[in-house]
This record gives structure tokens, sequence and C-alpha cells, in this order.
């Protein structure tokens, strides 16, 4: 989150604006001033567009709050010029909880649509719009229309049974009544990816370049989805040992940052497992970037690697776990490793790039040859880990 700026948090969950949100915030008033619009239009029209985006949040608080109720905990809430997004530390395969956790988030438009529509009716005003952006101001129609109408197009909008929208997975959780998690995804990516493409044909035929763009963010957004599911589906089943690297570089806490320099350019690895030398207890992670950033401000001999390692954020995984349990904690995380121990020892380290490596061995393969053949890759490595592994 080096990109976004925390304003708050609610219930515990940290609200953040990414940094292109600041050019939401200064262009809005410029685009009004450039019109030739006074200074007080120009307010009230980016107070309208600041409600829109509070509309926004509470769209994103809906998914996240929900998602506590099924003990799915969210990570934070970023809100980006064009939306926000609630990180969720993992999806639950469940359909029923993903259902209510899709349909919390536009159900919250909704209801302030509907709140919206009351009030707008009490105090007598129109139900036609304020015309945003319009160098006079807002001298037509009402705010509160606008901001109904708004969040009418938000609800309707999330519910397109495309992802990543919100009505992807509510597609996908309806279809994994009926198949298995994997297939639902497939189903409802090709459903989205078909969707897609008939608004960019739509676009490109009626000269609408938004379209073209919802078209494109549609069909990456589906793909992207199917991925995620195969990749989920190779994980399931198989245990950490399986997919973890078993030759690696350790270091000690006592280590000048200089070996970590040198081990950094002697080899491949970008992390590296701070191993104390008593007991081989993983006591942190030196990770790459930290690495960097703290010898352009220390040099190679002013600091130890266990001053610099993440020790605070470090967490371990059991050789025997769940692949898949590991891979959503990393995901949840944003870990790209993750030091694997076997009676408190270290005997190995699992990265993203394994189990991407791992997801194209299975699809080569086949699922029941690459659960087979990492087995056989266990047992051999297992032997020769210490060794291999050089664990201090």
């Amino acid at each position: 989150m080096r990109r976004s700026l925390k304003i708050g948090s609610v219930a515990g969950i940290g609200i953040f604006l990414h940094w292109t949100f600041g050019l939401l915030v200064l262009g809005v008033p410029a685009f009004y001033l450039w019109q030739g619009a006074a200074p007080r239009a120009a307010l009230a029209g980016t107070a309208v567009v600041g409600v829109v985006f509070a509309c926004v949040l509470l769209h994103e608080l809906g998914h996240a709050l929900t998602a506590r109720r099924f003990d799915v905990p969210t990570r934070d809430i970023t809100l980006y010029p064009i939306g926000g997004i609630a990180r969720l530390q993992e999806i639950p395969e469940e359909a029923m909880k993903e259902l209510w956790i899709a349909v919390a988030g536009p159900a919250v438009n909704v209801v302030l649509a509907a709140g919206l529509a009351a009030l707008t009716a009490g105090l007598g005003l129109t139900f036609t719009p304020a015309v945003l952006f319009d160098p006079a101001g807002l001298p037509a129609g009402s705010v509160p229309a606008t901001l109904l109408w708004i969040n009418a197009a938000l609800a309707g909008f999330n519910m397109l049974p495309a992802f990543p929208m919100d009505g992807g997975r509510v597609l996908r959780a309806l279809l994994a009544t009926r198949f298995s998690y994997a297939r639902a995804t497939q189903l409802a990516a090709n459903v989205g990816q078909a969707m897609a493409l008939g608004f960019g044909l739509l676009g490109l035929f009626g000269g609408n370049l938004i379209l073209v763009f919802i078209a494109v963010f549609v069909y990456l957004g589906a793909q992207q989805e199917a991925r995620q599911a195969t990749l989920r589906q190779t994980t399931q089943g198989l245990r950490v040992h399986q997919a973890m690297m078993t030759r690696f570089q350790t270091l000690a806490p006592t280590d000048p940052l200089g070996k970590g320099a040198d081990a950094l350019i002697a080899g491949t690895d970008h992390d590296f497992p701070v191993v104390r030398s008593g007991d081989g207890a993983v006591v942190g992670l030196l990770q790459r970037q930290r690495l960097i950033e703290a010898l352009s401000e220390r040099g190679r001999e002013g600091a130890t690697v266990g001053e610099v390692a993440g020790a605070e954020n470090v967490f371990t995984a059991e050789a025997g776990e769940n692949l898949d349990d590991v891979f959503q904690q990393m995901r949840g995380r944003e870990h790209q490793t993750v030091p694997v121990t076997e009676g408190g020892r270290l005997v190995g380290l699992l990265t993203l790039e394994n189990v991407a490596e791992l997801m194209m061995i299975s699809s080569a393969l086949g699922e029941q040859a690459s659960a087979s053949v990492g087995s056989r890759e266990n047992e051999s490595g297992r032997e020769r880990r210490l060794q291999a592994g050089n664990v201090s």
C-alpha cells in the first residue's frame, strides 16, 4: 500500500486512497474552472463527486462487513478514480457465502437509491438528475435525484453477470451449486467474455469508446478469474512440501548486509530466510527490496542482517500444510516467499513462482500425474534438503 494514503478505518478495516485518486481531486475542479465556471460552481460539483465516492465506499463496506460475518477478513479498501476494491483475504468456495458477499455491495446501492428516492419525493424535488460538469453549476434537476440514479447505475452495472463485477461472482456461486468451483468459474468467465465481445462490437460500430473500454476491462477480468481458479484447483489436495524449493541460501542474524548483497548477486534467490544458528529456527526474512534500501542507506557493513530483516511480518508454513491454504494466505498478505518448516527447523521455501511452475507442470502432465511427480520430488527432496538448502 505504499502508493496509497490511509484516510481512516471502519470496523478495523483500513480505508485508502490510491495515489491516482489525487488526479480526480485536482482534475474535477480544474475542469470546471477551465470551462469558465465560477469557483462556487466548481466547489459544488466537486462535492457531489465526493458524495458519489462515499457511496462507492459504502458499497465496498457492504462486501467487507458481510464477508466478516462468514469469518472472511478484509485486508483493506482502496478507492481509485474508477471505483473501489475491497481486498478479501480469500474468496470462500462455499457457493452461498460467495453469493451473499457479492450481492451485499449492490444491495447497499439499492438501499441508498431507495432512501434518496424517498428524500427527493419528500422534499418535492424533481427526479430529473442535475447535469454534472456544467459550467453554470447544478441549475437543472436536483442533487438527490442525481445521486439516486448514480446509485441505481452502480447497482445495475455491478450485477452484470461478468467478472470482475459482482454479478460474475453471483453467477459463479449459482453455477457452483451444480458444478465444481473451477468448472463454475470457467463457465462464468465464458459468459463474461461473450458479453465483453458484445460490448466491444457495439462500441466499435457505434463509435462509443466507453463501451470499448468496458469490453476490454470485462474480458481481461474474466480471463484473470479463470486463471486464478485453475491455479487454485491445482493447489487443492497438495501439500506445501510438494511445491517448495529445497535449494536456497540462508543468512544468520549476525551476518553483515554485505553478505546478503553477495548472496543476491551470486544466485537467483530474491528473498533470504534468516536462521538462528543454534536451533535452526527462522527469525526473519530478508527481502530483496528491503536489502537494497538498507544498502543504500547504511552500506555493506553499516548494519547486520538481523537488524534489517522483516521479522515482524514473516510467517512460516509447515511442510505438511495444505498448499491451497498457504497459497491463499500468501496472496492475502502479499508475500512472495514463505519459509517452510518441519519440527521447528527450516526445510524449504515456498514462492509464488514455485506455485506457478507447479500449475504449468500440472497443465502439461495432467492433475494426477502432477501430484505423483510432486510426491516423488518430495521424497528425494526431503533426503537432500538440509545439504542443498545450506541451512545455517
